[in-house]
């Protein structure tokens, strides 16, 4: 007696989408030059006419701006949908938005971290270099030391208060999201 043969089903491979998403892609880089523009016509415009002080008080803002953007990335990235769905139900406010935001996690994140973040932190440092130089024109020193002082404090400020955003933004990451999607909230339809 003749064995008979074994059929085996053979799966076909799905094709894999893309991994590159080009709109995707052009989208947040145009995103990155707008508000790279509008960051550095603010700092640009009021730090080289400006007091010392309050050059110093617009560099800090920018590197807290860049800290509070750094937190909703990693907030957005752990926050609980549950929590926002069973909000969503009873319709509190800024609930749907939340949702938005969690189920969009990868994206939202680039442009807090990686677009706002980023670009926060490159203000931040030639805003301190622009004041480096004021500073050493009115003292009549050296650039080299002032703007030794100023980029190693904003390093120090942007580093550390970003570390402790992230220990922040685990540990509260559902209050962080759902007080960002208040506001949110207030700007779509």
């Amino acid at each position: 007696m003749k064995p008979k043969p074994i059929k085996v089903k053979i799966k076909k491979e799905k094709k894999k989408k893309s991994m590159i998403d080009f709109k995707w892609t052009g989208t947040i880089t145009l995103l990155a030059f707008l508000i790279s523009v509008v960051f550095s016509a603010v700092s640009q415009s009021v730090i080289p006419n400006a007091h010392v002080m309050v050059s110093l008080i617009v560099v800090l803002a920018i590197v807290l701006i860049g800290i509070l953007f750094d937190m909703i990335g990693m907030a957005v990235q752990v926050a609980d949908i549950k929590v926002f769905n069973a909000q969503a139900a009873k319709k509190v406010k800024g609930a749907k938005m939340a949702i938005k935001l969690i189920k969009n996690a990868p994206k939202v994140s680039t442009i807090c971290n990686d677009v706002v973040g980023d670009i926060c932190g490159i203000i931040s440092g030639s805003g301190g270099a622009a004041i480096a130089a004021i500073l050493a024109i009115e003292l009549g020193i050296e650039a080299i030391i002032p703007a030794l002082v100023i980029s190693a404090i904003i390093a120090a400020l942007t580093i550390g208060g970003k570390s402790l955003g992230k220990g922040v933004a685990a540990a509260k990451a559902n209050f962080i999201i759902e007080k960002f999607a208040k506001v949110l909230s207030l700007f779509s339809k």
